[in-house]
């Protein structure tokens, strides 16, 4: 018991978006505000930006600074789960709902009890599936596959995707009334390119997180490599630069990073 309460503050420590998601920005200081007040509510939390920008993070950090912070957070990437087998995955089956349901198995809404269920890259869903996920939404209950009784809901909803659903919703292939059912609160993060020098500040965090994880002494960065790294346009945001940063540590010969140790693929 006293390791899983220990467990679980260093989860939510990790998680603490004060000190988890870096950023000295105009654009940062908009997405702090509007975390504050997800944290507060319990109101649907819908997050866009471009892949690589830490979707998931701010979901998280929502999540374990909320009141809901001992409960379940249940991630769900619509993209890795093959279209024909993501009913189940979401709402669960019965036992003999199909080939190889030899047990009854509960879905990841049910999974999530009275935590948050987040729904990553929900712009990929296929447009059948939404019309289900869109009822159980406004009803806030759900049927098994192959069963008949009615589960309540009581999670959290947040979703997140890179494309403009609104555009989506335009062309066809996302439903206007799950979109705004989605809605929710949007927090729209904005790309390392567009965050100025927060690229220096996570850059260093990178570093230190690195050197820490790997028993290291403390590196740093020349001013021609903090230059490097300033200029570059970063397409694949967060991720990418956690990538480069840890990278130019192996590829230092001592505790200097220089313009030479980095390199972008």
């Amino acid at each position: 018991k006293k390791e899983i309460s220990e467990l679980k503050q260093q989860v939510k420590k990790r998680y603490d978006f004060s000190s988890t998601i870096k950023g000295n920005s105009g654009a940062m200081k908009k997405v702090f505000a509007m975390i504050e007040k997800a944290v507060k509510s319990n109101i649907t939390v819908s997050i866009t930006g471009e892949t690589g920008t830490g979707k998931e993070v701010v979901a998280k950090s929502i999540h374990y600074n909320s009141p809901r912070a001992k409960k379940p957070f249940v991630a769900v990437n619509i993209t890795a789960i093959p279209s024909e087998l993501i009913e189940s995955e979401l709402f669960g089956h019965e036992k003999g709902a199909f080939t190889g349901a030899v047990s009854r198995r509960i879905g990841k809404f049910e999974e999530a009890g009275e935590g948050t269920i987040f729904l990553d890259e929900i712009g990929e869903m296929d447009i059948n599936m939404q019309s289900k996920l869109l009822r159980v939404l406004q009803e806030r209950e759900l049927t098994r596959v192959g069963g008949n009784g009615l589960v309540k809901i009581k999670c959290r909803v947040m979703s997140a995707t890179h494309k403009d659903l609104a555009d989506e919703v335009r062309k066809g292939n996302f439903r206007e009334d799950l979109y705004y059912r989605l809605l929710g609160l949007p927090i729209s993060l904005p790309p390392l390119r567009e965050r100025g020098n927060d690229v220096l500040l996570l850059a260093k965090h990178f570093m230190d997180e690195y050197c820490a994880e790997n028993d290291l002494g403390k590196m740093k960065l020349t001013s021609k490599a903090q230059n490097k790294l300033f200029k570059y346009p970063w397409p694949g945001n967060i991720r990418e630069l956690k990538a480069v940063v840890e990278l130019s540590c192996v590829m230092a010969d001592e505790d200097v990073v220089d313009e030479e140790h980095i390199t972008f693929t």
